[in-house]
């Protein structure tokens, strides 16, 4: 899973509209159920455990208007320059809060948006998905839930939230991967928004050559 986001730089979770165009549709159909032999975890929803606690991509709810998808730090630089950039991507007073929360913390949980808002769970979903749209935040870490006498694992997850600045400070963490799978802290792509996003244009269309101009609106908004 770690080499196929490698390869396409970013891509959805899950199947979409656009065809042959998600980490879902590249698994092998006997890991696609949620339950192994066994009752053994095995499928995309929990191997993205692992992917996020790499530290290597970018996790979130970043494209489709709030789909979950995986992208390297190349393509995420790119992805963030434009959505910057655009208006309704800008933090209202709420989104603010949750920002300089997480400043101080240097993360945040669905949990601490709603104590910090008065919320409720929906809310605060949609509140983060926003963020994670305006390409703010992401996905810092996730950890497996084990519950019941057995303490059994059933996919149930929790999620904590940082800012991108501090998901790709990797101090530290470049030594434990690849050479060539090195990356650097800088998120400036050096380029401006539009460019960057012909850039993303061109380099979806290497992977999904009949995707369509408004296609490629929607999924990159």
């Amino acid at each position: 899973m770690a080499e196929a986001i490698r390869l396409y730089g970013i891509i959805p979770l899950f199947a979409t509209k656009i065809p042959n165009f998600s980490i879902e549709e590249l698994t092998p159909e006997g890991y696609l159920a949620f339950d192994g032999p066994e009752g053994i975890v095995s499928s995309p929803w929990d191997w993205k455990v692992t992917c996020v606690q790499m530290g290597e991509f970018a996790y979130g709810k970043f494209l489709l208007g709030g789909k979950a998808a995986f992208a390297t730090l190349e393509w995420y630089r790119e992805l963030r320059a434009w959505r910057l950039s655009q208006a309704k991507y800008k933090p209202d007073s709420a989104g603010k809060k949750v920002l300089e929360q997480m400043a101080a913390d240097g993360d945040i949980t669905v949990k601490k948006v709603r104590e910090l808002l008065g919320i409720n769970k929906s809310k605060a979903d949609a509140l983060l998905m926003k963020l994670q749209m305006s390409c703010r935040v992401v996905t810092g870490d996730i950890q497996r839930v084990y519950r019941g006498p057995y303490l059994e694992y059933k996919g149930w997850q929790t999620a904590t939230f940082c800012t991108p600045e501090a998901l790709f400070d990797t101090s530290g963490i470049e030594e434990m991967l690849h050479l060539e799978h090195s990356i650097s802290h800088s998120l400036e792509t050096g380029h401006s928004p539009k460019e960057s996003y012909r850039l993303l244009c061109g380099h979806i269309r290497t992977i999904v050559p009949d995707i369509t101009d408004r296609e490629l609106s929607h999924l990159l908004g």
